[in-house]
């Protein structure tokens, strides 16, 4: 079956930077758009970055400049680079993969000095 995990959330200080990765198994990796999304306490979740099976990216416009995603497809593994994090970018961080509906379990992200 479909299963995403999600790691390298952590505590980290405002402008500092962190990198999340998700695993990704039970679907042909390669072939799959990949995305991130994220959930701040009592918001809606949102959508953060994709990736394309070709690589394609596009962010939301709050965090283009400071993130970026990527992906190895030897791995099935989905990065999200985060850099220059601000407190508001504190959340619940999730990838997910077009065509399913299954969520991993999140990593969670806190910025704040």
């Amino acid at each position: 079956q479909v299963q995403l995990v999600e790691s390298g959330g952590g505590l980290v200080q405002p402008g500092g930077s962190l990198r999340l990765s998700c695993v990704a198994s039970g679907f042909i990796f390669r072939r799959a758009d990949m995305s991130w999304y994220r959930q701040a306490p009592g918001k809606e979740r949102e959508l953060v970055a994709a990736i394309s099976s070709g690589s394609s990216t596009n962010y939301a416009d709050s965090v283009k400049g400071r993130f970026t995603i990527s992906r190895d497809n030897a791995k099935n593994t989905v990065y999200l680079q985060m850099n220059s994090l601000k407190p508001e970018d504190t959340a619940v961080y999730y990838c997910k993969a077009s065509g399913f509906r299954h969520w991993g379990q999140g990593t969670q992200v806190t910025v704040s000095s």
